[in-house]
């Protein structure tokens, strides 16, 4: 089998699946419409982000088996089609899971403790206590939605907080020893902290807006991993202004470029948020340690695998 590497990852995929017998070829830096001239000259295509595999792609892979995403979501690719056309989809939301929920902790801790406000403080030589008395996680309700490698990282993490965890997943009886399952209202009325760990579609495009946000009976912190068009940006800096919302740790922006590597809009918005104490905004790496990029790439080779072997 053949396989095109569109994107850089580590090199243990070449490493292990060349010694398995298959071919290899990487490109990662012709545009779409030079890719597209060749695709039907392989079986398989390995990426991340960098193109996107809409219908007219698919069309022109007359001969692909499968499609494996290094990574958790699959918004760059046209599922519904590739499914009918006979292709496996592959993801690696396994690899960075551990990262992710990770991620979620430093920020949150960060945040309600005021670290980096207190530290650049200090190194200017203002020593400021009071102003900078910190809020704890001990006591809080922490509401999740999306309860999959994400939600329950996340949770399994918390489980040395002292907080109580609840979630709310579109899948029944999910429940386990880090958090119960709730309806979306009772995670409403009881969350004082809300992270989101979902895959961008039709539903969930703005789900986190004005409306919801007047339906949380709590102030809370917000915590965004996930994508950033889950929120709608207007709303969410209103209700930061507002105090509604207390404070956001948003790794993911809606004005991010579909490949994720940077921001493509600037507005008033935004440049609220990357002004505001009340936000730690990074630049779409919750999923993105060191490790992870080890642990995503080998769970795609195994499933690679699994499902292709040459042997």
């Amino acid at each position: 089998m053949k396989i095109l590497l569109l994107d850089k990852n580590h090199p243990l995929i070449t490493e292990q699946l060349s010694a398995k017998g298959f071919l290899l070829d990487e490109d990662f830096s012709s545009p779409y419409n030079e890719v597209l001239k060749k695709i039907a000259n392989y079986d398989g295509i390995i990426v991340r982000s960098r193109i996107p595999l809409d219908r007219n792609f698919i069309e022109h892979a007359k001969n692909l088996k499968f499609i494996a995403r290094v990574g958790a979501g699959m918004e760059n690719i046209d599922v519904e089609f590739a499914q009918k056309s006979g292709i496996k989809l592959i993801s690696s939301p396994e690899g960075n899971r551990d990262s992710v929920a990770e991620h979620v902790v430093g920020m949150l801790l960060i945040l309600m403790n005021r670290l980096f406000i207190a530290s650049n403080e200090v190194k200017k030589g203002i020593w400021n206590r009071e102003e900078n008395r910190g809020d704890e996680l001990l006591g809080k309700t922490f509401g999740i939605i999306g309860y999959g490698n994400m939600g329950k990282a996340v949770a399994k993490r918390l489980s040395g907080f002292g907080v109580k965890v609840v979630f709310h997943d579109l899948l029944p009886d999910l429940s386990d020893e880090f958090a119960t399952q709730v309806s979306l209202e009772t995670l409403q009325n009881e969350a004082d902290i809300l992270s989101l760990h979902l895959p961008i579609t039709p539903e969930t495009h703005y789900l986190v807006d004005a409306e919801f946000i007047s339906k949380m009976k709590k102030d809370f912190y917000f915590v965004n991993t996930a994508r950033g068009n889950n929120v709608k940006t207007f709303d969410l800096v209103s209700a930061l202004k507002s105090g509604k919302i207390k404070g956001a740790c948003l790794d993911v922006l809606e004005f991010e470029k579909a490949s994720f590597e940077n921001l493509e809009v600037e507005n008033e918005d935004l440049n609220y948020l990357l002004a505001s104490e009340k936000a730690i905004v990074t630049p779409h790496i919750a999923g993105w340690t060191i490790q992870s990029k080890e642990k995503l790439a080998q769970v795609i080779v195994e499933k690679i695998l699994r499902d292709f072997s040459q042997s």
